[in-house]
């Protein structure tokens, strides 16, 4: 029931029954500056919001993966056709007309291609998939962290189809994995899964506000590309970061851990290995690869942080 004011109250100035309250302040309401703000929910429901849309995640990825090669002619087996002329392109150039001495070499470059192609292409499209969809988050209201994961889906499914063409590969350069370092292999995949997801969510955010980063991350990526023993021998380089006390800041890189962890399942049982990748037991990498895993969880963390306390202008930005 509504309550009617007493006659011997006071009225503050300028406010009187029926009045817009804004006219005391001699603005209009459209006239007020204003700016959303996130809801501020914990972590933990957060992450429970995401699991809850796995759905639309999965929907998600399925589109993207049918909208990628719709209308080509061989449609989805450009999936596999892709890795394989990639590869044969690094092949011809660092075997033939720039040669490296590393024997089987297209073994050990696609070794290091795999978790790297893993991580490129979720980046490359995860920092503008947020824009891309903008006609989506003005009109659904759904947890927006969806769009850069499905990305890191869509990098996680043609990482096992460039898996497929590794094993053909493997088969004609009769090349035998070391299956005891099996775990490892994937220990190195989950890792690069969460730092992947965890970059995603970050630059997808913030590319919002700064839409350079999607064309800087480009840049960015071609020069790491080159900080990864991918199309070089690692142990020349050893030896010299050993020699300067450097090697542990080169082990800093998470996707140098992952590829030599790639490296010393895949290509440590061929004959002339390089002698870091051979020597070293799987313990050794298995701890560095906690290490990732630890130090990409808490940056997931923070990313979800992030990205919860920006969401709330996205609309507004687009």
């Amino acid at each position: 029931m509504a309550q009617v004011q007493q006659a011997d109250q006071p009225v503050e100035p300028g406010q009187r029954a029926g009045l817009d309250p804004f006219s005391a302040l001699g603005r209009r309401p459209a006239e007020l500056p204003q700016r959303v703000v996130a809801a501020k929910v914990s972590t933990a429901q957060r992450l429970r919001d995401i699991w809850g849309a796995r759905e639309l995640l999965i929907f998600l990825i399925r589109k993207e993966l049918k909208v990628r090669y719709k209308s080509s002619f061989l449609g989805f087996l450009w999936s596999f056709l892709n890795p394989a002329m990639v590869l044969l392109i690094y092949y011809i150039v660092f075997r033939f007309i720039v040669p490296n001495g590393v024997p089987d070499f297209a073994v050990y470059l696609f070794c290091g291609l795999l978790p790297w192609n893993l991580f490129n292409t979720a980046m490359l499209s995860a920092s503008g998939t947020i824009v891309a969809h903008a006609g989506l988050v003005k009109k659904v209201a759904f947890p927006r962290e969806i769009l850069p994961l499905a990305q890191v889906g869509v990098a996680t499914c043609f990482f096992f189809f460039q898996s497929c063409i590794l094993v053909l590969f493997l088969i004609g350069f009769k090349v035998m994995p070391d299956w005891k370092y099996l775990p490892l292999l994937l220990f190195a995949v989950l890792c690069d899964i969460v730092f992947s997801s965890a970059l995603a969510l970050m630059l997808g955010a913030l590319n919002v506000y700064m839409r350079d980063i999607e064309h800087l991350i480009q840049v960015v990526l071609v020069a790491l590309f080159f900080a990864e023993p991918i199309v070089y021998a690692f142990d020349s380089l050893w030896v010299k970061l050993t020699h300067h006390g450097l090697v542990w800041l080169y082990l800093c890189n998470p996707l140098t851990v992952m590829v030599l962890a790639f490296q010393r399942c895949i290509y440590g049982s061929v004959t002339g290995a390089s002698g870091f990748i051979a020597n070293y037991a799987g313990g050794f990498f298995f701890e560095l690869l906690g290490i990732v895993l630890v130090a990409s969880l808490v940056l997931f963390y923070f990313a979800i942080r992030v990205f919860m306390r920006v969401e709330g202008n996205f609309a507004e930005e687009l």
